[in-house]
This record gives C-alpha cells, sequence and structure tokens, in this order.
C-alpha cells in the first residue's frame, strides 16, 4: 500500500544516524518525561472503545465555516494572518511569505480511504485554490499530519517541503522530487531563495510511525518561522516538555502560538497537551497570541469533540487572555486582539452518513486556475 511510505537508506538513512536523537534503531526524545505527565493508572482506550464511542465524539452537525479567498486576496494589514483550515493545517502568511502546517485534505487520517478516523467535513476551500506558497512545512509523519492524497498532488506543484529528518523518504516515494525536500534536525534551519525568512526545526516530546514495525524511524519536530519582524511557533504533535524555555530563549517572543488541544487522554499525558497542558506549554514559551489547533476535525480520541474549546474557553481569562478561536476559514491577524466567540455551540444536528460539506460563508466558487496576483 503507497499510502503506508517508504523506510530512509542510503545518504538520508546516514544522515539520520549521525542525529544526537539517534537512538540506534530510531528517533528518542532528549528529556524524561516530566513528572505527573503520564497516568500510569489511567486504563488505555481499547480498540472497541475508539470504534464505538458515544456521539459526542463527532459533532451533530456540520461546523461553520468561512470562505478565506476573498480575504486571501487583501494585504495583511499587520504583516502577520494565520487560517485555520482544520486541525493542524493553517496558511500562515507572514511579511509576505505564506506559510502551509502540516496539510491534510484527505478524507480519512488512515491509510485506507474506506476506514479509521474520518474528517467532520471537507476543507473549507480545496488545496489547487490555495495561494502561491513559498513553503509547505510538516511536523512528522502521522497519517494526520503526513496525508498521502495531499501530498501526491502537491508532488505536481513547485513548492518546497520541509519537514524533520526521514520524513523525506515517504515524500519522495510519492512523487516529490529530492530537490524539493528540505530534511531538517533540531536546531537546524532552511530559508527560501527570497527574502528574509527562516524555518526552524524545534524540540517536540511525540514519536513517529505509519505501521507498527517503523515506530520512530522519523523524527518528529515543532516549527519556528523567524523574519525581522515576526515570529510564530508550531507545536505539531506534542507533550509538555521543559523545551519550550529552551525554544523561548532561542527564538522568543512569539507574536503567534499554535498548539494541539485534541485528542488527549490521561495515559498519553506525555505526547499530546491537551487544552490544560497546551495553556502551561504557553506559559513556558513565554506567552502571546494563542491559536489553538489539533481539533475539530478528526476524533481521535475518547473525549468530547468540543471538550479542548470549551476548556481553553472557561481558563483563557487568567491564563491565556489573547485567545484566538477563528472559525475554519477564518483569516485573523494576532495583532488585532483575542477571537473567542463561541461558535461551535451553535452546531445543529444532521442525520448520519456521508461527510457533509460545511456550511460555507460565502459560498466557495472556485476556478481550476486561480488569478492570484504577482507577489
Amino acid at each position: 500500500m503507497k499510502s503506508l511510505g517508504k523506510r530512509a537508506e542510503g545518504l538520508r538513512l546516514e544522515r539520520m544516524k549521525a542525529s544526537p536523537l539517534w537512538a540506534g534503531d530510531g528517533f528518542r526524545n532528549k528529556h524524561p518525561v516530566m513528572p505527573g505527565l503520564r497516568d500510569s493508572t489511567a486504563p488505555r482506550p481499547t480498540l472497541t472503545e475508539f470504534l464505538c464511542g458515544d456521539g459526542r465524539r463527532t459533532p451533530p452537525g456540520p461546523l461553520p465555516a468561512l470562505n478565506p479567498l476573498d480575504a486571501w486576496h487583501r494585504p495583511v494589514d499587520t504583516g502577520l494572518r494565520a487560517t485555520w483550515l482544520g486541525h493542524s493545517t493553517v496558511l500562515i502568511e507572514i511579511d509576505g511569505f505564506r506559510i502551509l502546517t502540516d496539510p491534510v485534505w484527505g478524507p480519512r487520517a488512515s491509510p485506507s480511504r474506506l476506514a479509521g478516523p474520518k474528517r467532520f467535513q471537507p476543507v473549507p476551500v480545496p488545496l489547487h485554490a490555495l495561494p502561491p506558497l513559498d513553503a509547505v512545512v510538516i511536523s512528522h509523519d502521522h497519517y494526520d499530519h503526513l496525508d498521502y492524497p495531499t501530498i501526491r498532488e502537491l508532488a505536481a506543484g513547485t513548492v518546497p517541503l520541509v519537514t524533520s529528518l526521514g520524513v523525506g523518504a515517504h515524500l519522495q516515494a510519492w512523487g516529490v522530487p529530492a530537490e524539493r525536500i528540505v530534511e531538517l534536525d533540531w536546531w537546524e534551519s532552511w530559508s527560501p531563495p527570497r527574502g528574509e525568512l527562516r524555518i526552524h526545526a524545534a524540540p517536540s516530546q511525540h514519536f513517529s510511525g505509519r505501521t507498527l514495525k517503523d515506530r520512530n524511524a522519523t523524527l518528529w519536530s515543532s516549527i519556528v518561522l523567524e523574519t525581522p519582524r515576526h515570529r510564530v511557533f508550531f507545536s505539531g504533535d506534542t507533550g509538555l516538555t521543559n523545551e519550550y524555555t529552551t525554544i523561548r530563549e532561542r527564538f522568543g517572543p512569539f507574536d503567534l502560538v499554535m498548539l494541539e488541544v485534541g485528542a488527549f487522554h490521561p495515559s498519553w499525558g506525555d505526547i499530546h497537551l491537551g487544552p490544560a497542558h497546551a495553556l502551561e506549554a504557553l506559559a513556558l514559551l513565554g506567552g502571546g497570541a494563542f491559536l489553538p489547533v489539533h481539533w475539530g476535525t478528526f476524533a481521535l480520541a475518547m473525549h468530547a469533540w468540543d471538550e479542548p474549546a470549551e476548556t481553553l474557553l472557561a481558563l483563557a481569562p487568567q491564563q491565556a487572555p489573547h485567545l484566538l478561536m477563528p472559525r475554519l476559514g477564518e483569516p485573523v491577524e494576532p495583532a488585532h486582539g483575542p477571537v473567542a466567540t463561541p461558535w461551535w455551540r451553535g452546531v445543529v444536528s444532521r442525520k448520519r452518513g456521508k461527510v457533509a460539506p460545511a456550511p460555507v460563508d460565502p459560498p466557495v466558487a472556485v476556478p481550476k486556475s486561480m488569478p492570484w496576483p504577482l507577489d
């Protein structure tokens, strides 16, 4: 099955083995798990519970969404704008550059189109309708972050793909030319040919793998975007780690912080943040405008689909006063202030069945070739 990807070999594997994070048979997290993060007494969900959980794990109807195309044609007043497109997929516009994070347009977070966690609704805008990109960043190789059909479509273009060590083997196997693949170890960086943008790979506390036999065969990373005017942090997937203090010291303060808040469980506290630990991570990073990601798209844990949003809304006044919780496809500029209207409470019921399109306002009508202005 092509969607499983490919193991690294040759010079790529030699470079991986030279990393200080390589442990002989795979990568490892640098630091031990922080005390109290992993509840060893909490039973892990069984496969039956995961596949047959109650209906609160998915929304009762399509989530409201906006069509961002008109907004993307307008200049960014403050130089920094972000559009959450679902899960960990965000289009970041930063001082004339456009960066797309962990792009997932496929119907399932799975190697199969027939089984596995199904997305609640399509992305608000087709992949081909995106404006010209300067880079795509991919934090690690899990299915809800590295999506085979999305990469196959991106492979036909020209945009560079920046990712963690070893993930390039998957990309190249799926048709991305080697010269468009940039693989980074922690603290390494890359810049596009034009302008003053640097993309840095930074630590996270997670793991990798697309099968039962390739656990930790590729690296996982957080990402920092840096220009002379702005700095943005993107967590990828991670548990709480003191590495955030080091990241703040090297790159902070941040104008925008994107942290994962969904797919958490007491027994997974070392590999996923959840909303409460995300707020602790935000403090370690030095604060800043906070855009929660990794929620509202797939049912990947046992909690209610909207629990991350409700928890953050309750805790934000004290711990995250600059909270950004836009609707899908709603571009926001962090400098304009908080966006924290509980739009998710207005989702209405639908009958079970196929994935329904989101109620997009205004409707998305996209020609095959978008008339994007030259940058």
